[in-house]
């Protein structure tokens, strides 16, 4: 991550969010000494930082994929699921349609899920007390043959997804546990990147798309249990696509993530 990207969304802070950071929130990573190029091949962990974040990968037994949590996270890397990208600015998150799922979808994943206490506990809050923000700034950089869908960034409630940023090639959009909300890009080109912004408070869940300073929806509700997922959640399985395989799969590069809770 460069220190051009980090002063743009230091700026896009400033605007969006406003409080004292708690002990909980995750700074943005920083670069090595020696810029971008010197991070390819290193720790993801290294462009982005991971304290309060496992990854599930689609990798594993048959509905028990594989998990890592800190501090094996903090030098984790595999090829091609989970390692910084060949411009050493992002991380890769790679799921193809034939990849490990958990027992509660038939979907497989490369994809983080937030954490608390240095990532030795599951994060867990509600919408309606404090504010919880998480700021990606990311790109899907590949869709699945034949269904062309990749979910990009979620909250998620103690049982079931709340709001997710979904692509279904070529439109990018808001989705709202299975509901279709505004779009965000009619015509998303895959490796275009941008930002959004959750921010959940009051009973109010609100999605900033890109410099907007207004949200592109809000959505009320009050729930518990909540936390936030990025990376790739690819949409689609052997039983959707004609050919199914390593080579048949969703990814999103991630160049920044940024979670507070105030």
């Amino acid at each position: 991550m460069n220190g051009r990207w980090i002063l743009g969304l230091g700026a896009l802070l400033l605007v969006g969010c406003s409080g004292e950071a708690t002990g909980d929130d995750v700074p943005l990573g920083e670069a090595t000494e020696g810029g971008e190029a010197a991070l390819a091949g290193e720790a993801p962990a290294k462009v982005l930082d991971l304290t309060n974040w496992k990854v599930t990968l689609p990798t594993g037994s048959s509905e028990k994929p594989k998990e890592v949590t800190q501090p094996s996270l903090a030098t984790f890397s595999v090829d091609p699921y989970f390692k910084v990208n060949p411009a050493g600015n992002g991380v890769q998150f790679r799921a193809p349609t034939n990849g490990v799922t958990t027992s509660g979808s038939g979907y497989p994943r490369s994809e983080l899920r937030e954490m608390k206490a240095g990532g030795k506990s599951n994060a867990s809050w509600s919408t309606s007390s404090g504010t919880h923000t998480m700021i990606i700034d990311e790109a899907i950089t590949a869709v699945p043959k034949k269904k062309k869908h990749v979910v990009a960034g979620q909250i998620h409630d103690a049982n079931d997804d709340v709001i997710v940023i979904r692509l279904e090639f070529p439109k990018l959009f808001v989705d709202i546990n299975g509901d279709e909300g505004p779009t965000l890009d009619a015509n998303y080109v895959l490796g275009k990147r941008f930002t959004v912004k959750f921010v959940a408070s009051a009973g109010k869940i609100k999605i900033y798309y890109n410099d907007a300073s207004s949200p592109a929806y809000t959505l009320s509700k009050k729930t518990s249990g909540c936390y936030f997922k990025a990376g790739a959640y690819t949409q689609s399985n052997c039983d959707k696509e004609d050919s199914c395989g390593a080579s048949n799969y969703g990814e999103v590069n991630i160049y920044g993530l940024k979670v507070t809770h105030q």
